[in-house]
């Protein structure tokens, strides 16, 4: 059966969604995108997956894709990174029988991405996306997507938006960001770039950005005319987003936390996704905000929980009549709310002119955390600093390290080839040399072998010793052809 493509992919294997959760790194795992359904969305993607990554590694694979089999969380779109046509399509290969369609992530602006050489980084090498695109959309069973931010030129953008479809992309998810906006220069996503994209391609496409509450999903429709629209920052606040719904907070926390027992993920992922639920009541409980960064169990996560839900029920019963939600919020902090992030002017009036006024202080300056001071040091230091009271930040006193001949890492001091363990790797495991620093001996396990074959094989020495020259030199022939 010929896979479907555009508007007929959409309408019948993604069920003519119009409510779709974003892939989001450690945050859109099974058991949020259960949640996520149970109370709207339609549609959901994987977080980010690596393409290299999912490729070289089983357990990798298990523990983001081919864990435990569920049929509520369909439709799925897998979302992969990657900058190599092979390396994209290998990794997709693995990963179709899975989902119901795989997505080149075009978007990630962070500087992860930068040094990976991925995600929204690769916006302007055209020729190796037709090329990716091209190949996936030969090689694989279920149609391929992408997932872009637009160009601060709206012209440019729509052309980047054709190449692609042209390619073979079969749906579009535009984020009305550049790459340059992003944490508190995020500003507004432009629905204009979103449009003109819109009604220049012929494929189906998704709006991303601006998307608080069920209104701003009809309105962003209405004026954008796309098919669907996509929350990542919206939802992680209101799972009951899409229903038009802003619950109680622990409803949604308790319900997520029943669902992580079935489907266990990262500790690290449901303390995230606490946080986020309960980011404006931990404003107002701190030491709570405290004991939950520092819980090291579910069951102390879901202890948490409990306290904070008592603790607002307490607020609640004592509320007096007509009270309105403080900070400026549209509700009280223990009801399902966005969180709106400052612009970078709001931070300034915030902070004042010098960033020290009204008692709230700027970015510390890189002399200030130098002196050791715990009171000038960053939240993370400062947490270090309570592990280990006699760490010291200061950069003068840190050990000065040689730098690895191939990479820059710092080599090991006892290393034959002035480099660091995984650079010496390579080039031992290549040149079948050995390198005591490192503990690497390639040279004297491959003689030991060649040695127990032959003696097993009764070889005298002098032949023996002449075939291991020729069999080393087949083995680097070999590795040399693998390495290429």
């Amino acid at each position: 059966m010929p896979k479907l493509r555009g508007e007929a992919f959409w309408r019948e294997t993604l069920r003519g969604a119009h409510y779709v959760v974003a892939p989001m790194v450690d945050q859109s795992e099974l058991a949020w995108r259960l949640l996520s359904r149970r109370h709207g969305a339609q549609l959901c993607y994987t977080p980010m997956l690596h393409a290299q990554v999912f490729l070289r590694d089983a357990n990798y694979r298990r523990e983001n894709l081919y864990g435990e089999a569920c049929p509520e969380d369909r439709p799925l779109i897998v979302q992969f990174c990657a900058n190599d046509p092979e390396v994209f399509v290998q990794a997709a290969l693995l990963a179709q029988d899975y989902c119901d369609a795989i997505d080149l992530n075009l978007g990630c602006p962070q500087m992860i991405a930068k040094r990976g050489h991925y995600g929204a980084f690769l916006q302007e090498e055209w020729d190796l996306l037709q090329r990716m695109i091209l190949l996936a959309n030969e090689k694989l069973s279920v149609p391929i997507t992408c997932k872009i931010r637009v160009f601060p030129d709206i012209d440019k953008t729509v052309k980047y938006a054709q190449m692609l479809e042209k390619a073979g992309c079969q749906l579009l998810t535009v984020h009305g960001r550049t790459k340059e906006q992003k944490g508190p220069l995020a500003g507004v996503a432009s629905w204009e770039h979103i449009q003109a994209v819109r009604k220049a391609v012929n494929i189906p496409v998704f709006a991303n950005g601006n998307i608080q509450c069920l209104s701003d999903v009809e309105e962003c429709i209405r004026k954008t005319g796309v098919h669907g629209v996509m929350s990542a920052e919206g939802n992680l606040h209101n799972p009951a987003l899409f229903e038009g719904r802003n619950p109680l907070v622990w409803e949604m926390a308790e319900e997520y936390l029943e669902i992580v027992q079935k489907y266990p993920c990262p500790l690290s992922y449901v303390r995230a996704h606490l946080f986020k639920l309960w980011h404006h009541t931990l404003q107002v409980y701190q030491q709570l905000r405290e004991e939950l960064a520092k819980v090291k169990t579910l069951e102390g996560i879901v202890d948490v929980n409990r306290e904070l839900k008592l603790r607002c029920q307490e607020e609640i019963a004592n509320q007096k009549e007509g009270e309105k939600p403080k900070e400026g919020l549209p509700f009280f902090h223990w009801i399902c709310q966005p969180y709106i992030r400052p612009g970078p002017k709001e931070r300034c009036k915030e902070n004042g002119a010098s960033g020290t006024e009204k008692g709230v202080r700027g970015k510390r300056t890189l002399e200030e955390e130098e002196d050791g001071n715990s009171e000038l040091l960053s939240k993370n230091k400062q947490k270090k600093k309570l592990r280990n009271p006699n760490k010291s930040f200061d950069p003068s006193l840190k050990p000065k390290y040689a730098k690895c001949d191939q990479c820059g890492n710092p080599k090991g001091n006892k290393c034959v080839f002035n480099m660091c363990r995984g650079c010496c790797k390579k080039r031992a495991f290549k040149e079948t040399a050995d390198c005591p620093g490192h503990g690497l001996l390639f040279k004297t396990k491959y003689e030991k072998s060649l040695s127990w074959q032959h003696s097993q094989r009764g070889i005298p020495s002098a032949e023996m010793s002449q075939r291991g020259e020729a069999e080393v030199g087949v083995a680097l022939v070999l590795m040399e052809a693998g390495d290429s």
